[in-house]
C-alpha cells in the first residue's frame, strides 16, 4: 500500500542511484550537504563508531532525485543515510543506500535548510515465473561481465541474491549505461520489463567486448607475429653476412661486382656505385634496399654502349620499302632521303669527310666525348588517315636500316611520368616509355615509333607533349634525363619516327621539332595491288590455306575497293578479304565448295552481299542526292582522310515560313560564315547571274550539311553552299558527276584550299568525273597521282560564276527533267 512521506531532496546529477545501490555522497556540494543535515535534523545520532557517526535505526532518510540536463526527474529514490564521515581523501562525504522507489511531489516546509518535498512510494507489482527466469539469465550475464571487467570480489553477493527486483536494480552500477537508460530503468516498477531492457542491453555490451577482445588478441598475436619476423630477419641477415665474409657471394657485394664488371657510362658507374654503398648502409627491412636495388637492375639491363651497325646500301633499303609497300612513292622517297644523309653522316663522322680532317666529337654527357658527329637529325612525322601504313612504315625503315624497331603507343596517354619517368620515391616508380623502349630494343640506336602523337592528352598530372619537345629535338635528347634513373641518356643516335591521323591536335612547338611526310591514301589500283601482293598472303596464312587454294582475281580485288569498301586505306578491304575466305572455308567444311577457288568480280554478291557503296553515277537519276535542286557535292578532309560531303538547301514558302537564314548539320564558325557569305553574295549579285533573289527577303532560307552527328568546320565549302543555293533559286540540278571545293569570297571570287591531294582521291573514290578547284590550287595537282587525274576532269576557277556555269544543267534539261 503506497504512502506519502515527507523527505528533503539530494539532486543526482547526470547518474541514476537504483534501489539496492549504496553510492557516496560528496558533502562538500551546498545541495548535498543541507540535504543530508536536514535528513540527520529530524533523526538525530544515538550511537557512535570510532571515526564515523552513523545514524540508528530510526532512519535518516533522503529522496535521490536525478537531475538531467538541469530538470529533476519525477521519480527518485528514497535512500537511508547509511554513515556520514569523512572520505579516503580527507573531504567531507556521507554513505546512502536506496531502499524503494518514490515519484516526486510538491514542495513542503522541514526543519534545516534543504529542500523537503513529498514523495509518494511506489509499489511494484508481484514478479511471476518469467521474471525469475530472466533475473537468473541477467545474473548469469553479470557474472561474465564482471569477471570480464575483474570484479570477482563481488561475485558472490550478486550470485546470493534471489529477488528478480533487487537483481533487475543491479543495472544501476553497470558503466556501460547511459544515464536515460537507467531513467527509464528507475521508472519501470514491472520487474519482467525492466529485466527484459537490463538484459537486453547488457547482452549488447558483452557482444561489443568480445569482438573487442578479439580485436586486441589479433592485434596482439599481429605483434607478436611482426615481432619474431623481425627477430628472424635480423638473424638472417647475419647469417648472410657471414656466408658472404666467408665465401664473398653477399647480395650487396654481388650489386657492387656487377657494377663494377658493367660496361658502364663513368658518370653512370660513379651514380651506380653511389647507391651500391647506401645499399649496403641500408637494413634488409628498409623499403630504400627494394627501390635501390630495382633501379640498380634497370641500370644494369639498359645497353649503354650497345649499337647495331647501319646499313649502307640505301639501294637494299629501297628495295625493302618498294617490297613491304605498294604506292606512297613521294613518301617512299622522303625515307630513303632521309636515310641517305643518315649514312653520309655517319661516313662522315668515320672517316673524317673527302680528304678533310675528322670533325670534333660531340661532347658526351661524361664529359669524354663521343666519335662523330651527332646524327640526331630530322625527326619525321608520319601523317595520314587510318589504314595507310604508317606503323608498318617504321618497321620498314628499322627493317632497311638493319635496327631494332621498337613501338611506343601514346594514344590517350596523360601522365608526363609515362614519357620521363616517376621519381623513386613513389610506390612502384618505373623510367618512362622512351628508356623502357631502349631497354626492349637492346640498343641505343633503334627506330622508335611514337604512334598516334596527335592523341596525347594532358592533365592535372601534366603535359606529355611537353616533356615529347626534349625527346625530339636533335640539339638536347644527347642529355635526355629520366625521372627514374636521374643520369643523363644518349638519344641522339635514336631514330625517332612520329605518327598522326591529324595535324590540327598537335601542338606547335612538338610539331616544329618534327617534319611531315603525309600519306594521302591509296588509289584504287594500289589497292588492288596490295590486296594480290600483301593483304591475300597474309589472311590465307592466317586461315591456314595454301596460297594456290583461293585465288581472288584483280576485278574483284578492284570491284572491293570501289563497290564493298570506300577509304584512304586498306583496313576495311582487308577485312573485306578476310570475310570471303571465311565463307569460302565454311562452305568447303559443309560440302558446298571445292578447294581450288577462284573468285571473280561476279561472285563477289554471293560471299559479301549487295554493294554499300556505288558512285552516284551509277545510280537511276531519281535516286542521285542531286535529283532535285537545291543539292550540291562538296569535297572535305577529315581525320579518316578525303571524304564527300553534300550540301542541301530549301526555301521556306513565304505564307508558311520565316526568315533569315537556318544552318544545321554541327557546322563551326568558319562554315557557317561560309554560308552567309553565300548568301549575301547571291543577294548582291543575283540579277547578274539571273537568279530569281528579289523574294529572299520575305522567305527563310536553311541550309543542312549531312551527317548531323559529324562536327564540320572549314571555308573550302564555300562554293558548294553557293551552288546549292543558286540551284535551289534557279530551279537548276546540279551535275551528278560534278564536285567542287574552295572558299568563297563576297565578291564572288573563288580562293585557295588545303588537302586537294586526299580531296581528289576521294572524288575518284566516289565516282565522280569532274571536279571543280581553286585555279590557285592548280599547282597541287603535281601532287596527285597521275592515274586519278586521267580519269578526272579537273576544272580551276576563279569566280562562282565559272562554277555555276560548270555546276548546274541547263535550264531546259531540268525543265524537262521536271516534266
Amino acid at each position: 500500500m503506497s504512502r506519502t512521506l515527507l523527505l528533503p531532496v539530494l539532486p543526482v546529477d547526470d547518474d541514476v542511484v537504483l534501489p539496492g545501490m549504496v553510492v557516496p555522497v560528496d558533502l562538500t556540494d551546498a545541495e548535498a550537504r543541507a540535504a543530508i543535515e536536514s535528513a540527520r535534523a529530524r533523526t538525530p545520532d544515538t550511537a557512535a563508531l570510532p571515526g564515523i557517526r552513523s545514524t540508528p535505526p530510526g532512519k535518516a532518510e533522503v529522496l535521490l532525485v536525478p537531475r538531467v540536463g538541469g530538470e529533476f526527474a519525477e521519480v527518485g529514490t528514497v535512500a537511508t543515510v547509511e554513515r556520514v564521515g569523512r572520505a579516503p581523501d580527507g573531504a567531507a562525504a556521507a554513505l546512502v543506500r536506496g531502499t524503494r522507489r518514490a515519484s516526486v511531489g510538491g514542495a513542503a516546509d522541514g526543519p534545516g535548510e534543504g529542500r523537503w518535498v513529498e514523495a509518494t512510494e511506489l509499489d511494484e507489482p508481484p514478479a511471476g515465473e518469467r521474471a525469475r527466469a530472466l533475473a537468473a539469465e541477467f545474473r548469469s550475464v553479470l557474472v561474465e561481465v564482471l569477471r570480464r571487467g575483474g570484479a570477482g570480489s563481488v561475485l558472490d553477493a550478486v550470485q546470493r541474491l534471489d529477488e528478480p527486483s533487487a537483481i533487475a536494480d543491479l543495472a544501476g552500477y553497470a558503466p556501460y549505461l547511459g544515464t536515460e537508460r537507467k531513467l527509464e530503468l528507475l521508472r519501470t516498477l514491472d520487474v519482467t520489463a525492466r529485466l527484459e531492457a537490463a538484459l537486453a542491453a547488457s547482452r549488447e555490451y558483452l557482444a561489443e567486448q568480445e569482438v573487442n577482445d578479439t580485436i586486441l588478441k589479433d592485434v596482439a598475436e599481429g605483434m607478436e607475429r611482426q615481432q619474431k619476423e623481425f627477430l628472424l630477419r635480423r638473424q638472417l641477415e647475419a647469417i648472410r653476412k657471414e656466408l658472404g665474409e666467408l665465401d664473398g657471394t653477399g647480395e650487396r657485394d654481388d650489386y657492387r661486382a656487377r657494377v663494377e664488371a658493367a660496361d658502364l657510362p663513368e658518370h653512370v658507374r660513379a651514380a651506380a656505385l653511389s647507391e651500391v654503398d647506401k645499399l649496403e648502409r641500408a637494413t634488409e627491412q628498409s623499403p630504400e634496399s627494394g627501390w635501390i636495388r630495382t633501379w640498380l637492375d634497370t641500370v644494369l639491363e639498359l645497353p649503354w654502349h650497345t649499337r647495331t651497325a647501319d646499313v649502307p646500301d640505301i639501294a637494299a633499303a629501297q628495295r625493302v620499302l618498294d617490297a613491304d609497300h605498294a604506292g606512297l612513292a613521294d613518301v617512299k622517297e622522303r625515307i630513303v632521303e632521309h636515310l641517305a644523309v643518315r649514312a653520309r653522316t655517319a661516313e662522315a663522322g668515320r672517316k673524317g669527310g673527302a680528304g678533310e680532317a675528322a670533325p670534333a666529337p660531340a661532347p658526351g654527357p661524361d664529359g669524354g666525348g663521343r666519335p662523330g658527329v651527332r646524327r640526331g637529325g630530322t625527326v619525321l612525322a608520319l601523317v595520314g588517315p587510318p589504314g595507310v601504313g604508317k606503323t608498318s612504315l617504321g618497321a620498314s625503315v628499322a627493317k632497311a636500316m638493319g635496327r631494332s624497331f621498337v613501338r611506343v603507343a601514346l594514344g590517350g596517354v596523360r601522365d608526363e611520368a609515362e614519357i620521363r619517368g616517376h621519381r623513386r620515391t613513389y610506390v612502384g616508380a618505373l623510367p618512362g616509355r622512351i628508356v623502357r623502349a631502349i631497354k626492349e630494343a637492346g640498343s641505343m640506336n633503334p627506330v622508335v615509333l611514337l604512334d598516334e602523337i596527335d592523341k596525347v592528352g594532358a592533365d592535372y598530372r601534366g603535359d606529355p607533349t611537353a616533356a615529347l619537345l626534349e625527346v625530339l629535338d636533335p640539339e638536347q635528347n644527347h642529355t635526355f634525363r629520366d625521372h627514374y634513373l636521374e643520369v643523363e641518356l644518349d638519344l641522339s643516335d635514336v631514330v625517332f619516327l612520329a605518327t598522326a591521323n591529324a595535324v590540327e591536335t598537335i601542338p606547335g612547338p612538338l610539331l616544329d621539332r618534327m617534319e611531315l611526310v603525309t600519306l594521302d591514301g591509296y588509289t584504287e589500283h594500289e589497292k588492288v595491288v596490295i590486296g594480290r601482293e600483301h593483304l591475300l598472303p597474309r589472311e590465307l596464312e592466317r586461315a591456314g590455306l595454301a596460297a594456290g587454294d583461293v585465288r581472288i582475281t584483280d576485278a574483284a580485288l578492284h570491284r572491293i575497293a570501289t563497290e564493298y569498301t570506300r577509304e584512304a586505306g586498306v583496313r576495311d578491304a582487308n577485312r573485306t578479304i578476310a570475310k570471303v575466305l571465311r565463307k569460302i572455308i565454311t562452305r568447303v567444311a559443309l560440302d558446298e565448295l571445292a578447294l581450288p577457288v577462284t573468285v571473280d568480280a561476279g561472285d563477289l554478291d554471293g560471299y559479301l552481299g549487295r554493294p554499300r557503296h556505288l558512285p552516284e553515277s551509277a545510280l537511276p537519276a531519281t535516286a542521285r542526292r542531286t535529283a532535285i535542286p537545291g543539292v550540291a557535292t562538296g569535297l572535305a578532309v577529315t581525320g579518316a582522310g578525303g571524304d564527300v560531303l553534300y550540301v542541301e538547301a530549301s526555301l521556306a514558302d513565304a505564307e508558311t515560313g520565316g526568315t533569315g537564314l537556318t544552318l544545321t548539320g554541327q557546322l563551326g564558325d568558319v562554315m557557317k560564315e561560309s554560308a552567309r557569305i553565300a548568301l549575301s553574295y547571291l543577294r548582291s549579285r543575283g540579277a547578274e547571274l539571273e537568279l530569281p533573289v528579289g523574294d529572299l527577303a520575305n522567305r527563310g532560307v536553311h541550309v543542312h550539311v549531312p551527317a548531323g552527328a559529324v562536327p564540320k568546320d572549314g571555308p573550302s565549302a564555300g562554293i558548294t553552299m553557293t551552288t546549292a543555293l543558286a540551284s535551289l533559286l534557279s530551279g537548276r540540278l546540279v551535275r551528278a558527276e560534278v564536285a567542287m571545293t574552295g572558299e568563297v569570297s563576297l565578291t564572288g571570287r573563288v580562293l585557295p584550299i588545303g588537302g586537294v591531294k586526299q580531296k581528289l582521291l576521294a572524288a575518284h573514290r566516289a565516282g565522280l568525273t569532274t571536279v571543280v578547284i581553286p585555279r590557285r590550287n592548280e599547282p597541287d595537282l603535281d601532287d596527285v597521282p597521275a592515274e586519278v587525274l586521267d580519269q578526272l576532269d579537273v576544272r580551276p576557277v576563279d569566280s562562282v560564276r565559272e562554277v555555276l556555269e560548270l555546276a548546274l544543267e541547263p535550264a531546259a534539261a531540268a525543265v524537262a527533267k521536271a516534266a
